[in-house]
């Protein structure tokens, strides 16, 4: 274990698991340990923790739904930050005295977000219908798919700084581009969203068609976490092209490697068997990106995030 003394959290209002199993709690259901994981109970004993570890250089790591990570079977070293305390989970309608705003915390769920305004009759986020991710996450990486991306509906962020100050954020100061966004500190607080009042009937049937699409053409049963790879630009072109259509077309679906198996169903998935090995799919990924490179000159970059111990920090992104 790496050496964490206890005073950075001996007196803060925080939960604490050593050695955590948080490998088997990501979507792929594979991976190593952390050997700290703290959940803090108040954003005052978070933005502490955050000061104090930045001032004896110990990584911190922040975990949301586990949705878009692999961690390597030898786990990680330092803190693993979860933020899944209800004081971070928080939805507010009327921000601001304006029924188009709503503001919800960075650890809440996307998808039961996203259901709990549908039967209120609220629009704004149906588009990320199947996306797994807290709203932190996805606000992060900006999340999303055919149907859209939440960076079209943020209204405001608010962060933590690495010295663990609230800065808040409006949405002429960010930059929402594709599967990225400009927020360089490393914790979301929350997000303020724009919204519709709809026809409850009429958006539960969108959400139903979005749905319906996902379970179509995505291994939605399988220990996955979502596309593997960005959509890359080919350099041909110019232009953005599908990553897995790309691998389907290297007829790289079904490759297996060890306990990791590229997804006959989408290309850009890759799957791994229950007990399976995270590094499995983490030399997948690296063989089916030399493979890309070898076919296509097409240099693919991950869009699931890897934690190892060779990687002093990070920042899990969904």
């Amino acid at each position: 274990m790496t050496r964490v003394s206890r005073s950075l959290f001996g007196d803060l209002d925080v939960e604490v698991e050593l050695d955590a199993p948080i490998g088997v709690r990501s979507w792929f259901c594979a991976g190593g340990r952390a050997d700290f994981l703290v959940k803090p109970r108040t954003p005052d004993a978070l933005a502490e923790l955050l000061r104090r570890c930045r001032q004896v250089d110990t990584p911190v790591r922040i975990m949301g739904e586990g949705a878009n990570l692999l961690v390597d079977d030898d786990g990680v070293s330092g803190i693993v930050v979860r933020l899944d305390d209800p004081a971070f989970r928080r939805i507010e309608h009327n921000v601001d005295g304006q029924l188009e705003l709503v503001r919800v915390g960075a650890g809440a769920d996307l998808a039961r977000t996203l259901m709990d305004f549908a039967r209120g009759g609220i629009a704004g986020l149906e588009s990320l219908m199947g996306v797994p991710a807290s709203i932190g996450g996805a606000v992060r990486m900006n999340a999303g798919g055919v149907y859209g991306e939440i960076g079209n509906a943020v209204h405001a962020v608010a962060c933590l700084d690495a010295g663990g100050e609230n800065r808040v954020y409006t949405a002429d100061e960010l930059r929402f581009d594709y599967r990225s966004t400009n927020i360089v500190d490393p914790i979301i607080l929350w997000a303020v969203f724009r919204v519709t009042q709809e026809n409850p009937v009429t958006l539960r049937e969108r959400i139903k068609e979005i749905a319906a699409y996902k379970k179509r053409t995505q291994p939605l049963g399988e220990k996955s976490a979502g596309c593997m790879y960005r959509n890359p630009i080919d350099p041909a072109t110019g232009e953005r092209v599908s990553a897995g259509q790309i691998i389907d077309e290297a007829g790289l679906k079904g490759l297996r490697h060890g306990s990791a198996t590229v997804s006959t169903r989408h290309a850009n998935f890759f799957t791994v068997e229950r007990n399976g090995r995270a590094r499995d799919a983490i030399e997948l990924g690296d063989l089916v990106r030399a493979k890309i490179l070898d076919a296509r000159g097409i240099e693919l970059r991950r869009e699931v995030v890897v934690w190892d111990r060779s990687n002093p920090g990070g920042i899990e992104d969904a």
